[in-house]
């Protein structure tokens, strides 16, 4: 009945396809990642879906970008003990609406059946935007940008983000996440933006 009313669309371009994702078109663009921590290339079709799900309200893109992360995850990923989401500052997520990889991250956790820790790892400091900075901008930029409440147990856990360019931000995330006890972290991005 839900598929009568409101039939599954490409995240790119919104043509009608059978399942969530993208259609025949946009998924013959759509180039896997080289870089082990991420899935997928970010340009073409993926980068549009991207920036509708971030940047225009369309919420229900995490269903099918998040469940392309959650397949990647399973086989990434076996053996962590927690799902953390690279958060958003509270004044950015509440200018949005919610917070992107936060998201993402649900059918990761529940693909892989752990928990998914929302409140753990927190962003303390607004930072600028990190587009078009170079990486020791960035890395400067995020400097005490994270906190993390302690985590007991040494768990491992895998650190989940929408898109990542040269890594600073996964960075500052993963040295907040060790400082507070996990003794792994295993960064995971849906999409890598390459600088030219």
């Amino acid at each position: 009945m839900i598929e009568l009313l409101a039939p599954e669309r490409c995240a790119a371009c919104d043509h009608s396809v059978e399942q969530a994702g993208f259609c025949a078109s946009c998924a013959a663009l759509v180039e896997r990642a080289s870089d082990a921590r991420a899935v997928f290339e970010y340009e073409g079709p993926l980068a549009d879906a991207i920036q509708r799900f971030k940047f225009e309200d369309r919420t229900e893109l995490a269903r099918p970008l998040g469940r392309r992360l959650a397949e990647e995850a399973t086989r990434v990923a076996q053996g962590v003990d927690a799902v953390v989401p690279v958060p958003l500052h509270w004044r950015r997520r509440r200018s949005r609406g919610y917070d992107q990889a936060a998201l993402l991250a649900r059918p990761v956790a529940r693909a892989l059946g752990v928990p998914l820790w929302l409140r753990r790892l927190r962003r303390v400091r607004s930072t600028p935007r990190q587009v078009g900075l170079p990486r020791a901008a960035r890395l400067r930029n995020l400097r005490g940008a994270f906190s993390c409440v302690p985590l007991r147990g040494s768990p491992s856990v895998l650190l989940v983000d929408d898109v990542a360019t040269t890594g600073a931000t996964l960075a500052a995330a993963t040295q907040a996440l060790r400082q507070a006890g996990a003794v792994e972290v295993v960064p995971l991005v849906l999409a890598v933006r390459l600088l030219r």
